[in-house]
């Protein structure tokens, strides 16, 4: 069985058995996908290792395609890894890390991954912790209220969006499986969802430009992906993804038969 699931920010409530009864009948061999903002990798030392361990210990395996609220400092320090066709970061055995511009073979279906997005909760800037006014402008920010901003390294990375490269190779990807595959996993929606969910509708990046290419070029079956924090059906491929954990191949939204407390 293959799962998806939305936005976690470090909160994996929704695995525990009481939300998510149909573990009890999963294996390492089943695997559960989370459309970025994971948060499992996010301080990038030992406070990770309880969190992750007992990620590991659950009976599925987890992967996630990246976010915009990822420590890509301390991912980029994981072993990269040949999963199932595609390259992976492994955080432990079965919690992975779905590297952008990649084709996995999963139960006989292709999955492309393409994590990455700009973050919109930084209006007030992004701070440098080197910088000679650092603690001056932290303060004044701390003192304003509803202040959005981050920390470059500490809570913003400009990872957050894709490099040529890893375009370069996901067309590479895509070329070499005729632009062919089953299934879709971004944490970004294309800029023409975006319009239709009333999201960041102004904003028209490259990863935007890519995805209307794979729209009109890819042959695919469902695309889903996280971000916009709400779980919605969009007619007729389109998944937003959130609290739900959805397996890809049921045409209907469906809900475990006890619901997580609400995220944080």
């Amino acid at each position: 069985m293959i799962y998806v699931t939305g936005d976690c920010h470090g909160n994996f409530r929704r695995f525990q058995s009481e939300y998510f009864p149909e573990q009890a009948n999963m294996t390492k061999d089943d695997t559960v996908i989370i459309t970025g903002d994971c948060g499992g990798v996010w301080f990038g030392d030992s406070r990770d290792d309880e969190t992750l361990d007992w990620l590991e210990r659950l009976p599925f395996t987890l992967a996630f395609v990246c976010g915009n609220h990822e420590n890509y400092d301390a991912l980029e320090r994981y072993p990269v890894a040949e999963w199932h066709g595609g390259k992976v970061h492994r955080v432990r055995p079965h919690v992975l890390h779905l590297m952008r511009g990649q084709i996995f073979e999963l139960e006989g279906c292709r999955f492309f991954t393409m994590g990455g997005a700009k973050s919109h909760d930084i209006e007030d800037g992004i701070l440098e912790p080197d910088a000679p006014d650092f603690e001056r402008s932290l303060m004044m920010l701390q003192r304003k209220p509803r202040a959005r901003y981050r920390v470059n390294h500490i809570s913003w990375w400009a990872q957050e969006l894709p490099s040529d490269e890893e375009y370069a190779e996901a067309r590479r990807s895509l070329d070499a499986a005729g632009w062919q595959v089953d299934y879709i996993i971004t944490h970004e929606p294309p800029a023409s969802l975006k319009d239709c969910l009333g999201v960041d509708v102004q904003q028209r990046l490259e990863i935007h430009t890519f995805f209307e290419d794979i729209i009109k070029q890819c042959q695919y079956r469902k695309w889903f992906f996280g971000k916009c924090h709400m779980d919605r059906f969009i007619p007729m491929k389109f998944y937003a993804m959130f609290e739900d954990v959805l397996p890809v191949e049921s045409e209907n939204r469906r809900r475990s038969r006890k619901q997580a407390p609400p995220e944080e």
